[in-house]
């Protein structure tokens, strides 16, 4: 296969993510939740740390050390900006809005919901605990 169209061996697929947290409990809580909805299982928990994985991919949450929470994180600075997932539906994306709405979490562009992506999509912005910008994205009826 030429390298624009993948491999069968999975090369080039994104293995995992790392992210450090600022308070692992209630990053656990947020996250296990929205994975789960979205299909992932419970990979690996320890004492500092628990991960989730979907097929080849797993996402990991790390608490931060103590000597490196005085700078919070924000998108705007050099690094990630956001993550974005498929989401099975639109009814998908409008069931987890409604939730995350019930749980206190803050909607970004909510005056927007569901086109603040632009282009035709249909997708929803909101922020986890640490305010990582999170992108639940519905497939374009052509897909």
């Amino acid at each position: 296969m030429s390298p624009s169209t993948g491999s069968s061996s999975g090369a080039g697929a994104l293995h995992h993510v790392e992210i450090n947290v600022s308070a692992l409990e209630r990053s656990r809580e947020f996250w296990g939740w929205l994975l789960e909805t979205l299909g992932y299982t419970l990979f690996q928990s320890w004492e500092n740390g628990v991960s989730w994985k979907l097929a080849h991919t797993y996402i990991v949450f790390v608490q931060t050390d103590p000597e490196y929470l005085d700078a919070p994180y924000h998108r705007r600075r050099t690094g990630l900006n956001h993550l974005a997932f498929r989401a099975e539906s639109r009814e998908q994306v409008d069931h987890i809005r409604e939730i995350l709405r019930e749980r206190g979490v803050a909607l970004l562009y909510d005056d927007r919901y569901p086109r603040a992506g632009g282009g035709g999509g249909y997708a929803l912005f909101f922020e986890d605990p640490d305010r990582i910008k999170v992108e639940l994205v519905a497939p374009r009826p052509e897909e």
